[in-house]
């Protein structure tokens, strides 16, 4: 069976901690950003976790070694 070729979308939006969790940035961070109050800009700089595991482990399977690392 040939390799799995990296989903360059999911490389791009999603990592993996060395304990496995699978993280990513908030939306709606770019978009009227003036009328944001300076708390939820705060907020939209850190990544949150991905709590549900079958979308943790589709990311895992998709982003190949570019999410891994």
């Amino acid at each position: 069976m040939p390799k799995l070729k990296t989903h360059k979308g999911t490389a791009k939006r999603f990592r993996v901690t060395k304990n496995g969790k699978v993280m990513r940035m908030l939306a709606g961070r770019t978009h009227l950003r003036r009328r944001k109050k300076s708390s939820k800009k705060s907020d939209f700089r850190h990544a949150v976790s991905t709590d549900v595991n079958y979308i943790a482990k589709q990311v895992k399977t998709m982003g190949g070694k570019a999410v891994q690392n």
